[in-house]
């Protein structure tokens, strides 16, 4: 069912991408926003683990450095039969961690300095189950391409305002045609702002449960999702509104009204579908 929701809200995404390029330039606009739309794609599907282990500053994380982590991301990929991801820590007190690469043979599980020293055993196993599930579904491919849409409509819907407004002058007769791109221009973005927000929430359930299947134990991860939002309101985590998304727990939550627009369900739903994952 999540797979299926999560096609239809990236084809939609697709087709408001399309619709809206096809509105700036007719037919030819149209191809030109696919052609751009097959870029994208392409960058962000070859570089896009890079691109943020850089913008995060994050090193391999040396086994003798921290052998317990080791350890769980090893047992924990041989339980899930896939490679063993490679393993960053990123300089951050706030405790989080995100999972990239474009497939489970080239997939990275990164960890912030805090998570490590923070989170107990069974917390921080049940935070790896949870990046190990999203490398499993190849979620961090589904939201990368989500992300690159949204953020290429918003890029489109921006450029049809100013196009909008320099020629809403010229002439009355094209006056409603300017209006309408103008008003396509405005929600078209949060559309896609919006599709992009569901796919995230759906595959963070879906990644809940996958770690509570790997451990065979949701309290450890119900119990590490309530201390790392604790945690995260005290030691803000560095991070970008393009990024977030990426994260365990959104690193932005109480900084501004685009919380209000969370690309992760509540936290109070995530802990209690894993605690109603123990009683049966």
């Amino acid at each position: 069912m999540n797979n299926m929701k999560t096609v239809i809200l990236l084809g939609a995404l697709t087709g408001i991408f399309l619709f809206i390029g096809g509105m700036a330039g007719g037919r030819q606009g149209m191809l030109l926003a696919l052609g751009f739309a097959a870029l994208m794609n392409f960058v962000s599907y070859w570089f896009s683990d890079k691109i943020v282990l850089k913008a995060y500053r994050a090193n391999e994380l040396p086994e003798a450095e921290a052998p317990r982590v080791y350890a769980m991301v090893r047992e924990l990929s041989q339980q899930a039969q896939i490679p063993m991801p490679s393993i960053y820590v990123f300089e951050q007190d706030s405790p989080n961690a995100f999972a990239t690469g474009r497939n489970p043979a080239k997939a990275v599980i990164a960890l912030s300095r805090g998570i490590i020293q923070l989170m107990g055993e069974e917390e921080l196993k049940g935070v790896i189950a949870h990046e190990l599930t999203h490398v499993i579904n190849r979620d961090t491919l589904l939201a990368t391409i989500a992300a690159t849409l949204a953020g290429a409509i918003m890029f489109l819907g921006y450029k049809m305002r100013w196009l909008g407004l320099f020629a809403g002058g010229r002439d009355d007769d094209n006056r409603g045609g300017v209006l309408g791109m103008l008003l396509m221009a405005i929600l078209a973005p949060l559309a896609a702002s919006l599709i992009q927000m569901a796919i995230s929430r759906s595959r963070e359930f879906k990644a809940d449960a996958g770690s509570a299947q790997l451990t065979h134990n949701p309290e450890g991860l119900a119990s590490a999702l309530e201390k790392l939002t604790a945690y995260s309101k005290q030691l803000p985590l560095q991070a970008t509104q393009q990024t977030a998304h990426l994260f365990i727990v959104s690193p932005l939550s109480g900084k501004s009204l685009l919380s209000l627009f969370s690309t992760h369900p509540p936290i109070e739903e995530r802990v209690a579908r894993l605690r109603a994952m123990r009683l049966t």
